[in-house]
């Protein structure tokens, strides 16, 4: 039987930033093309600019929907929102007009995802201030994907290699992700976690949970919530079959996790586990949504406004997200 190839939507990003560059980049390169069907999904006149600008000499096919997708090579096939206007671009500046093609770009990508036309959506960065500017206020991607799924709680995933972080949360402050260490909240970040590493292809997933205080709160006497909280969530998660262990003091966790003891990592906050994951792969990392009813991967860094329009944006995040996806796709298509 013919290997089954996931035809991915991948959003153009922003685009006075390097986004559209890095997804031409990517989807040229050898590793990429074997393993899905990539639809950019953007304004075509942006996407010719880029091609041309990083000098890899595609044929950019404009589209109104996958079935007019061409199988060429060397053929980038773009599902065409027309809503750049090229004359009055200036990539690197924060402009409203290319935050609003940036949402453009991901609600359409979206919608195609969770009606069945792609298998997966794949984005590139956009900018907060833009965004906002354009009148969506959002704090980035991961709140968007889920107001468009319909979805009560994102969780956001980081991946490098094979160190794999879950946060228990994200963008509030660390006042208030202290009160948001909860046994429940904990339990479902756990589940949500132990699923997506599944679906990477790691049959039992070994999950570590690191503490919230230091060294895991020595027994109470730096703090209760590896007591109140976090040990209990661990406790449960063992009742329900999973290889769950800790609270072990962050600095050890993390470590170990890093030379292989652990598929997982719990992270109890924000800077807990993108510090890590930036640390061992700045410019391969890749950012997973979970609790979606699509899978939705995306490049772990900004739009690189430095960049942009000069043809030097790294394309590695970019390559490692869609390769991911692919896997997700491929092993959830397995289980059915």
């Amino acid at each position: 039987m013919e290997r089954y190839v996931p035809l991915l939507a991948i959003t153009m990003g922003d685009p006075a930033g390097a986004g559209p560059e890095i997804v031409v980049k990517a989807l040229a390169d050898p590793q990429v093309r074997p393993i899905c069907r990539g639809l950019v999904i953007g304004d075509a006149g942006v996407m010719r600019a880029a091609a041309d600008i990083v000098g890899i000499p595609v044929h950019v096919h404009a589209v109104s929907a996958p079935a007019e997708m061409s199988s060429d090579p060397d053929t980038l096939n773009v599902l065409d929102l027309k809503d750049v206007d090229l004359s009055t671009l200036v990539r690197g500046r924060v402009d409203a007009r290319a935050g609003k093609a940036a949402y453009e770009a991901i609600e359409k990508g979206t919608i195609l995802t969770i009606q069945g036309a792609a298998d997966a959506i794949v984005t590139a960065p956009l900018n907060k201030d833009a965004l906002n500017q354009a009148g969506y206020h959002f704090p980035g991607h991961t709140q968007i994907l889920a107001h468009l799924c319909g979805a009560t709680d994102a969780v956001m995933m980081l991946t490098a290699d094979t160190l794999r972080i879950v946060h228990v949360s994200t963008h509030v402050s660390l006042r208030d992700a202290c009160n948001l260490v909860t046994r429940e909240r904990i339990l479902r970040v756990m589940k949500l976690g132990d699923e997506a590493t599944r679906a990477m292809g790691v049959e039992k997933p070994r999950i570590v949970v690191p503490g919230l205080n230091p060294h895991s709160g020595e027994g109470g006497l730096f703090g209760h919530e590896e007591e109140e909280h976090i040990i209990p969530a661990i406790e449960e998660a063992r009742k329900l079959g999973m290889d769950a262990r800790g609270p072990l003091p962050p600095d050890t966790a993390f470590l170990r996790a890093f030379r292989g003891e652990f598929d997982l990592v719990v992270a109890m906050y924000h800077d807990q586990g993108h510090i890590p994951i930036k640390m061992v792969g700045f410019d391969k990392g890749v950012n997973v949504t979970l609790g979606l009813p699509i899978i939705r991967t995306s490049v772990d860094h900004g739009t690189v406004f430095g960049k942009a329009g000069k043809g030097t944006a790294n394309p590695a995040s970019m390559i490692e997200a869609i390769k991911l996806a692919a896997k997700m796709v491929s092993t959830s298509r397995g289980t059915r």
